[in-house]
């Protein structure tokens, strides 16, 4: 993948941490250009909420489709004006391709577009979108670095997101000291939290020097601060959290903090044969 439009040049290097081997890509089906789309899963793709959200929003009267009300079991396709109060929303042919971004997300940037505290925002340095919406699929919080995928199809933003589909999440995680046997056992088999029992999938030492040591974990659910959590259970800080591996998604190396790369054509397509 080839890094589009550069941010800034990093000033700090990453942690030591595996990559899981990547998938072969799998050929996606595509739509024919003619072909016409339920109205909620457009609105969706252009990431204006979620496929329900859609649907309640088609039933209260407030969509149109070439100036008629919408109903729900409408379609539209390339060609058709949708409109939403005094929005326009117009449908090209590749309408069903969504926008990927992969952003390396630096320590002290929120995962929110408004912070009563005025702290810098992830959404400060995407790229502007006229017609949609950038979604954040998952969230890191404030003191934590790595990947993060933005799109602007809800649908696909649903669909890494929902625990049904159990998503991995990986991080390298440094720790103030080291982990005996029996602590590796506890997080892999389960440790208690305020909201329910959680546990690594996978855990592995890295190495490190001093206090500080880091390990490769792997969780399949994205409970607020869940890592740190997990740790602090059993008697020790995180001093530092990167997220190295969303789903089928690595970080990759030549982004850098605070850089962003969109997927093109092919590598969309890749990733939505990757999920299904």
């Amino acid at each position: 993948m080839k890094v589009k439009r550069p941010l800034r040049p990093a000033t700090k290097k990453r942690p030591p941490a595996e990559h899981a081997p990547r998938q072969k890509p799998v050929t996606a089906r595509d739509e024919p250009p003619s072909a016409t789309f339920k109205l909620q899963k457009l609105l969706a793709q252009k990431g204006l909420g979620s496929r329900r959200e859609m649907e309640e929003l088609i039933a209260t009267g407030a969509v149109s489709v070439n100036d008629k009300t919408a109903t729900l079991g409408d379609r539209a396709g390339p060609g058709d004006v949708i409109r939403i109060g005094r929005r326009v929303i117009r449908v090209h042919a590749e309408a069903d391709l969504p926008k990927v971004l992969l952003y390396h997300k630096p320590e002290g940037e929120i995962v929110s577009r408004h912070d009563p505290e005025g702290r810098p925002s992830v959404f400060d340095k995407l790229p502007h979108l006229r017609s949609s919406k950038w979604t954040a699929i998952g969230r890191l919080d404030f003191n934590t670095s790595g990947l993060l995928i933005f799109t602007n199809d809800g649908t696909l933003a649903n669909r890494l997101m929902h625990p049904r589909f159990e998503m991995e999440r990986e991080y390298a995680v440094r720790i103030l000291g080291e982990l005996t046997e029996e602590q590796m056992q506890q997080l892999t088999t389960g440790v208690t939290l305020d909201d329910g029992e959680a546990a690594f999938t996978y855990l592995a030492d890295q190495g490190g020097e001093g206090s500080n040591h880091w390990y490769r974990v792997i969780l399949k659910e994205g409970k607020n601060r869940e890592v740190r959590r997990m740790f602090e259970a059993i008697g020790l800080t995180v001093s530092r959290l990167m997220r190295v591996r969303f789903g089928p998604v690595n970080l990759p190396p030549r982004i850098k903090r605070g850089q962003w790369l969109e997927l093109d054509e092919k590598e969309t397509r890749r990733l939505l044969s990757l999920i299904g």
